[in-house]
């Protein structure tokens, strides 16, 4: 039997550190390797004590090493666990996702405002203008997209990048997809602190095989938390979006999310403002409006805070019917609801061009502790 110590470390660099998206060697999870004869000792530390964690690592080096050099070598593998301070739980070390021209969170202060629905049409409407489009949804408690997008049975699969195991995105309609709806049981709560939210997040954002896209939207969770802060400081968002009802109660909540990617410590650009439910047109009266939550109450929430206005989508029954068999209604062709939804997707790319020609490209944001991060 002949091997050399660079063999090891070869066989070790195969191993993807949990929620990385870096071998072990790479993350400098591997400390220290010795060989001598048959034996090999492995040194490595992780950041999960659980007792799980620790047999998981251990398990997987033993089989690399075996698969990659010699079934005969014996391993030995000493795990330790070191903790980052609580201070850093909530961080996630922020990158760029390679081949991603444009990453656009979009927001909402509010619940029920329909922030889902509208990622999930403009999301579709970029795709059939010609870009490559995918969407993760970063609503950790009540993920939706996979039942929007109609694929709530299927599962991502697992593909080799690079020697690594990555997540390959669902696809329908054009549409790339990652939802921690896949992983999660429908039928239970997820009960989650902040952190292992941020660090299942952490997975689906530095974990996927993405591919070329011109756009990643991200289906933010309602109101300014956590998850907000995990995100723009995971990744370079090139700008937001805000969805609102024109109810004073909503756009209340909605000016605080401005305001949060408005702050000096995030400073991520607002792109505009989205009315949804502006209005309710019957399908029996399609001429007739009701401003049932008031009117244009988004349109001067912009015009009062000086971002854009990026239109309206009125209230029509088959937007509901068409989000819950999982089409969205920007497929259809030839309808005012398709046009409506075409037309906010060009306000949003002609915002955006104006952006990345004005300023240069956003990056990740440097939170060390939540101070300073509340929004007034």
């Amino acid at each position: 039997m002949s091997f050399k110590k660079q063999d090891i470390y070869n066989a070790l660099d195969t191993i993807t550190a949990p929620g990385e998206g870096k071998s072990l060697v790479e993350n400098e999870n591997i400390k220290n390797v010795v060989t001598f004869g048959d034996e090999v000792i492995v040194d490595v530390v992780i950041g999960n004590p659980s007792l799980q964690a620790k047999k998981k690592v251990e398990v997987e080096i033993m089989k690399a090493i075996h698969q990659h050099v010699d079934q005969k070598i014996s391993v030995k593998v000493n795990v330790k666990a070191e903790v980052k301070p609580k201070e850093e739980v909530n961080q996630i070390r922020g990158k760029e996702i390679p081949n991603i021209k444009n990453i656009i969170a979009i927001a909402s202060g509010k619940g029920g405002v329909g922030k889902s629905t509208v990622t999930a049409n403009v999301a579709v409407s970029l795709a059939k203008m010609g870009f490559n489009v995918g969407i993760l949804d970063a609503d950790v408690y009540g993920p939706s997209q996979h039942i929007m997008f109609d694929v709530e049975r299927e599962r991502p699969l697992s593909v080799k990048v690079d020697g690594r195991s990555k997540m390959k995105p669902v696809e329908n309609y054009g549409v790339k997809l990652l939802s921690l709806g896949f992983f999660t049981n429908p039928n239970q709560a997820v009960i989650w602190r902040g952190p292992m939210a941020s660090k299942a997040l952490n997975q689906l954002i530095f974990d996927a095989d993405w591919g070329e896209l011109d756009f990643l939207l991200i289906d933010l969770p309602p109101g300014t938390g956590d998850v907000h802060l995990s995100i723009v400081q995971a990744l370079p968002i090139t700008g937001a979006v805000v969805v609102s009802t024109p109810q004073n109660i909503a756009l209340a909540d909605a000016k605080k999310g401005v305001a949060m990617f408005q702050q000096e410590a995030i400073n991520v650009p607002v792109l505009g403002i989205i009315e949804n439910m502006a209005y309710f047109t019957p399908a029996e009266l399609p001429e007739n409006k009701y401003y049932i939550f008031g009117e244009s109450g988004a349109k001067n929430l912009a015009e009062d805070i000086e971002t854009a206005f990026l239109g309206e989508v009125p209230i029509v029954q088959s937007i509901r019917e068409a989000g819950d068999v999982g089409h969205p209604v920007a497929l259809q062709s030839g309808t005012k609801l398709e046009e409506s939804f075409n037309e906010i997707t060009r306000e949003i790319v002609s915002q955006l061009l104006k952006r990345n020609a004005n300023l240069p490209p956003t990056e990740v944001v440097r939170i060390t502790t939540m101070s300073g991060c509340s929004t007034k």
